[in-house]
Parts: structure tokens; sequence; C-alpha cells
């Protein structure tokens, strides 16, 4: 009996592990496929016995209780407790999938629903807004600017699903609202365009485009297409209007070939990542916002700079938090902003993932940035740390424990000396190196 239970509580273990994979990568097959072309499997399992563990949501609960039943009966019948510790992620994995089927028709349901309230509100003014990076923070600018002079209605956090815009759709839009913001993300070629079905966006903002979902959408055409903004645009109608990100190639090229009235913007921004406030500026602009009630807009605005925050850290150094997301963009423009700021610069990051066939020279290029702008570089997985090393140099170690990490920064690093914390860093190592946290 106490080798059952025993086998029982290791299955759970590593089915909530599973699970929890499952849940990371929104039960996504294409990213949970990707996780496994960049993270090599001895770092994966060794992940496990670190008591990974889903949020319990309804659709976690069903499949755990399913899952932790099927193990009882297995247990139960004698069959080997080894094989069933094996199957555990096969078993995960298959719950998953299964548990899709209703799931299906129930987002089919939810989509129809929220597409005709949409098409009731005909005064409705729908901003798109796609990209690899950017939406988030030019969403949240462009939100709080059209407020001054507008009943503004924007989708929350990363609510950028064809669920999530739905929901926003019909939980929160009212007859008073005049604009809804609508950030959009997809995975997929074709993703857009059926979130433009839903949302009918008459302006479009491609915020900025790279390689960072290139594993998921398979190739750069499929990622261009949806993620890129071809899609977005194809779907405007018209009348519509676009506006694209100047500092972005991608951006530029189509641009050029879009065939509908457009606008570039953020051409003269001399900081990587500002022109996202800039493109918020220019559609309030065409929406006819006065200079002055935009610039009253953009003085309530806290912090400019998308996606980081500076914090106080322990023994006076100066934290940059920037673990909101990651991509290489954003990795750049972080180690740009760290020019202007005195003492020791560090950065402490993962290697990024899901960047497919173009992740070596991606992090080549993060390396060759690391040896211009950094002082020490703390890489936290090795899946890529060979291609920034040979950029950065002796710059850059590769330290994995959150107190290895602190004993480090505190012997290279004095008071006013400054650390960019850049994607997924353990939350052990933010308590250390964040007062108050």
């Amino acid at each position: 009996m106490f080798l059952k239970i025993s086998g029982l509580v290791v299955f759970i273990k590593l089915f909530l592990f599973w699970l929890w994979l499952w849940q990371l990568k929104e039960y996504h097959t294409g990213r949970f496929r990707a996780h496994f072309e960049t993270q090599k499997v001895k770092k994966i399992f060794s992940s496990f016995w670190r008591l990974k563990y889903p949020k319990f949501t309804g659709k976690v609960a069903v499949i755990f209780l399913i899952g932790t039943l099927l193990a009882i009966c297995w247990i139960f019948s004698d069959f080997s407790l080894i094989l069933l510790i094996v199957l555990a992620p096969f078993f995960c994995s298959l719950l998953v999938l299964l548990i899709q089927i209703p799931v299906v028709f129930w987002r089919k349901t939810i989509i129809a629903k929220a597409t005709r309230k949409r098409e009731r509100s005909k005064n409705l003014l729908v901003i798109g807004l796609v990209g690899s990076y950017g939406k988030t923070s030019t969403k949240e600018f462009l939100a709080a600017i059209l407020s001054e002079k507008f009943k503004v209605l924007k989708t929350a956090g990363h609510q950028n699903s064809e669920i999530g815009i739905s929901r926003c759709i019909l939980n929160d839009l009212k007859p008073e609202h005049e604009i809804f913001v609508c950030e959009m993300g997809a995975y997929n070629k074709g993703g857009i365009k059926l979130l433009c079905n839903i949302a009918q966006p008459k302006i479009g903002i491609i915020t900025g485009v790279n390689e960072q979902h290139l594993a998921t959408f398979g190739n750069m055409e499929n990622l261009l297409s949806a993620e890129g903004g071809e899609e977005l645009i194809e779907s405007l109608p018209q009348d519509g209007l676009a506006f694209f990100n100047a500092k972005n190639e991608y951006c530029l090229n189509l641009y050029h070939r879009a065939k509908i009235k457009k606008i570039l913007y953020g051409e003269n921004v001399k900081l990587a990542g500002l022109e996202n406030i800039e493109g918020a500026k220019a559609v309030a602009r065409q929406l006819g916002m006065a200079e002055e009630e935009i610039e009253k807009a953009c003085g309530k605005i806290g912090n400019k700079f998308p996606g980081i925050e500076i914090k106080k850290g322990v023994n006076g150094l100066n934290i940059i938090d920037a673990t909101y997301s990651a991509n290489p963009t954003g990795v750049i423009a972080h180690l740009e902003y760290l020019k202007v700021w005195p003492g020791k610069k560090v950065i402490i990051m993962p290697c990024l993932i899901e960047l497919a066939g173009a992740s070596a020279e991606i992090h080549r290029k993060i390396g060759k940035k690391i040896n211009e702008v950094c002082d020490l570089a703390i890489i936290t997985t090795k899946d890529r740390f060979k291609e920034i090393k040979e950029e950065a140099g002796e710059k850059a170690v590769f330290l994995e424990g959150a107190k290895e990490i602190f004993g480090k920064i505190r012997d290279f690093c004095q008071a006013g000396d400054v650390v960019l914390l850049e994607s997924r860093v353990a939350e052990e190592l933010t308590k250390l190196l964040i007062k108050d946290k």
C-alpha cells in the first residue's frame, strides 16, 4: 500500500508539472512543441523537481480530477507503477487534447455572440493593434490619451485572443463607448483575420515585427501574414487607416506595399521603444485631438518607456525590471537604455525561446550588444549561451541558482550600479535583489 500511495504522489507531481507547461503555453500545440525545440530534455525534467504547478482554473481542475481518478484506478488494478509514472506526460497531454473538443464548440458559441453584439454597435470605432512586440504598451498609451476626449474601452492585459476579445466585447462593451482599442495576438496564419472578423477594426496599427514567435508560425511567410500585419491591413475597410512603426524594417516593407491610407510614426525618436507613445499620439491627432489635449494626457502617464519599471534594489542598486515579457527587439532596446545609466551595468536573463532557425543569430546579436554596453551578463539558461558568449566574451557567465547569482551581484556591484532583469527571472532572485519585494 505504501508503494502504491508513493507512486500516486509521484504521478500527481509529474502530472501537475506537465499541466503547468500546457497552461504556460496556453494549450497551444505549436507553442508546446516549440518549447521542446529550445529546451534540452535534461533541463525540462530538472525543472520538474522544482514543484511547478498550474493556476487552478475550471479547465485545469477538470483535467486534474480525471487524471487523478485514472491513476487511482490504474494503481489499484495492479498495473505497473513505473509504467504509470513514465506515461504521466502522455496521459496529461491526451486529456488536454480531448478536453479541447468541447472547448472548441464553447469557443465558437462565445465568438458568435460577441460578433453579433459588435455588429449592433454601428458607431463604434475599433482600433486593432498587431505585432511581435509593442502591442500592449501602445494600447495602454493610446487608451490613456484618447480617454481625455472619448469614451474608450480597451482589452485588458494580454487579453488578445479570440476568447479574450470576445469576452471583452460581451462583458465590457457599453452603448456609451465610442472607441474600442483592441490588442490582437495570434500564433498561426489566419489568426488575425479571425480576430478582425470579430472586432471589425477601421484603424490598424502594426507596432513592430521580429522572429520572436517564428517557431509557432513555422515560417516567416505565416508570421508576416498574421503577426506581421498583412491580415489586419486586408481586413480594414476601404476608408480605413493604417499606422506603421517607421523603426521596424518589416513594418516599412508592408507600409510601401499597403494600398490603403497609411501613416508612418516614430521616425525621430532617439531611444528604441519610445516610438510606441509616438504611435499613440499619431492616432490621436488623426482622430481630431489637439496637441494640448495629447500632451495633457501624456503628462499623466508615469513610465513612457514600455515594458520596464525602475525599482530600488538592495545595497543601493538600481534595478530595471523588464520581466514582463521578452523579445529580441525589446532586449536590444533595454540594453541601449542601459547606456544612459552611470556605474557598472549588469544584465540577468535566460536565453529567448520560440525563435526557431533564427535563434543562433539573434543570440549573437544580443551578445554583441552586451559586449558594447554591459560590464557583466549573467545568463540563466544554457540553450544559446554559447552564441551569446561568442560575442560577449568574458563578460558573459552562466549561473542558474538564485543565491549563486545574488552572491555574484553582491561581490561585483556597489551602490549606484544598475542591474537589468530581462524576461523570466526566478522570483526567488527578484526577492533577493529588490527592496520590499
